[in-house]
């Protein structure tokens, strides 16, 4: 069954750290030198293998001993949450290499491989295997995952400068590590209480 409470948490904690991501960076390029939508479709494809792996890795944790489960991804929330505060701005990212012609399937291709292997062990596969874990609740957290990293995708290659100019990087990485920490916390809090 679907819980649109656990699918808004989901998109919000996934939406918040996905964002400073050098991924959003790497779309904004692709998408200044291609066509939106053909870059959009490999980005979403990407990020919907990596929630599906994700979702799978979360759904296994879900057969250990609840407390054990709380405590690791309390852990984990924690380890993400430094993770996000300790992180340096390192302004401009990685060159993206373009496809040499804009067919359909090569700038989706470009889009959807340099996703696949930027995106493969990232802070937001971690964060959505332990929401999958903590709610069990695999296609609340599913859906809300890959819908918050899709828009992260879309703003990335639509408006990313824009949305910069009125809202620093600072602030919206305070805000994930912030949120992370409240997860951790009551995550941890599960564990001992029982």
């Amino acid at each position: 069954m679907i819980s649109f409470t656990v699918m808004a948490i989901t998109f919000g904690v996934v939406f918040l750290a996905e964002l400073p991501d050098k991924t959003a960076l790497a779309g904004l390029m692709l998408g200044a030198r291609y066509r939106a939508s053909f870059v959009f479709a490999g980005v979403a494809a990407a990020f919907a293998v990596h929630v599906a792996l994700a979702i799978a890795a979360g759904s296994v944790l879900t057969l250990l001993p609840h407390r054990l489960v709380q405590a690791v991804v309390g852990l984990l929330f924690l380890a993400g949450a430094l993770m996000l505060l300790m992180k340096k701005d390192d302004g401009a990212g990685e060159e993206i290499k373009a496809p040499a012609d804009q067919s359909f399937w090569k700038v989706s291709g470009a889009g959807f491989m340099l996703i696949l292997v930027a995106e493969f062990g990232d802070l937001t596969q971690i964060m959505t295997a332990n929401l999958a874990a903590r709610y069990d609740n695999p296609v609340s957290v599913g859906l809300g995952a890959v819908l918050a990293l899709w828009a992260v995708a879309a703003i990335g290659i639509l408006g990313g400068r824009t949305l910069m100019r009125y809202v620093p990087l600072r602030l919206i990485t305070r805000v994930a590590a912030v949120l992370m920490l409240a997860l951790a916390g009551f995550s941890l809090y599960e564990a001992l209480a029982g």
